[in-house]
């Protein structure tokens, strides 16, 4: 059945707009993807680079669109067209079979848009992801927020249940804060901008200070607190490592029970200086080792939540170290406790 002419004018007429949003999609990854690697522009800026990208990529598509239409009936070149019509639609899932295409010209082509596929499946993936991500991180503070405020309407409350209200608000107003500027560091690390000042300090010093400071901390819980320090000097960035130690202390004072112990050793091995933050707490599933270092996981949820954690502490660690040009670990059994261990070089 032949379509009618006003339906292939529509057509005709939609596919440079389809194009067109295809592009600016692409464009609007692309620079997304930079971004986070260079920091973010003014939003003027972002929207003006995004739309001239996109017409770029809207002409060069037209092009190679052209030309592979002219093409269309010499075979090969047919499912290459369909695959990157539906890549421009948004269907990043699409890949294409190169079994019969392995070797020319038709190979290469066939393997780079199944590349360019992978990566744009993974960027939106990892899009979604953390969207989601944060979206649970937040809901759960403001639910109690809204909650306890709608609470605190009723005329009836005793002064007790109001301040414990009131708390409650207050706490769940710092974990929102605490969340907010975790994100935006962790943002700053990545897209390597933060301030990055290294200079020689004493290493043992500043670790000795940290665990002055959290005495309030591990002498309320009655823990026992240990700590073996080396004389040991070090050329870093001292405010960034500070909150290295600071996570990892606290979280192995958050999660050892009350009369337990943490440990902490700093010692010089050969051309590296190695910090060890040992506890006698709940320690961590084998299951769960592999990815704590990972945005938002949390290994214990329910307690982490409980405790207002919001799984960036030890992503943030890891960053931290890794611009300085070490490594951290975790060696934990369930029940036995946790290790964390940090190697710098000297």
């Amino acid at each position: 059945m032949k379509m009618p002419r006003a339906v292939r004018h529509s057509v005709r007429a939609a596919v440079p707009l389809a194009f067109l949003i295809a592009s600016l999609t692409i464009a609007f990854y692309a620079t997304a993807f930079v971004y986070q690697r260079t920091g973010r522009p003014s939003a003027l800026v972002v929207q003006l680079v995004n739309t001239l990208l996109g017409m770029i990529i809207a002409v060069l598509f037209g092009v190679i669109a052209g030309v592979l239409f002219r093409l269309r009936s010499r075979g090969p070149f047919a499912p290459i067209i369909d695959a990157l019509e539906r890549i421009a639609k948004g269907d990043f899932s699409t890949r294409l079979d190169n079994r019969h295409a392995k070797h020319g010209a038709v190979g290469e082509l066939v393997h780079t848009v199944n590349n360019m596929a992978l990566k744009l499946d993974q960027m939106e993936k990892m899009r979604q992801e953390f969207i989601s991500d944060v979206s649970h991180e937040i809901q759960s503070p403001l639910t109690s927020i809204r909650g306890f405020a709608c609470a605190l309407q009723q005329d009836n409350l005793s002064v007790e249940d109001r301040r414990h209200y009131l708390d409650i608000i207050a706490a769940e107003s710092t974990r929102l804060s605490k969340l907010s500027a975790n994100l935006l560091k962790l943002a700053s690390l990545e897209s390597e901008q933060v301030k990055f000042e290294p200079k020689p300090y004493r290493l043992d010093t500043q670790m000795r200070s940290l665990i002055l400071a959290c005495e309030p901390q591990w002498a309320g819980k009655r823990l026992e607190m240990d700590a073996t320090l080396d004389e040991a000097s070090i050329t870093a960035d001292e405010d960034l490592l500070s909150q290295v130690w600071i996570n990892l202390i606290h979280n192995s004072i958050k999660y050892t029970p009350e009369g337990g112990c943490v440990r902490v050793d700093l010692h010089r091995r050969a051309d590296r200086l190695e910090v060890s933050i040992a506890d006698t707490g709940i320690g961590i599933a084998l299951e769960d080792q592999p990815h704590i270092f990972e945005r938002f996981y949390k290994a214990d949820k329910s307690r982490r939540a409980s405790e207002g954690g919001n799984g960036l502490g030890l992503s943030i660690a890891k960053k931290v170290v890794e611009m300085h040009g070490g490594s951290i670990a975790v060696q934990s059994q369930p029940g036995a406790g946790a290790t964390f261990v940090v190697k710098l070089p000297a």
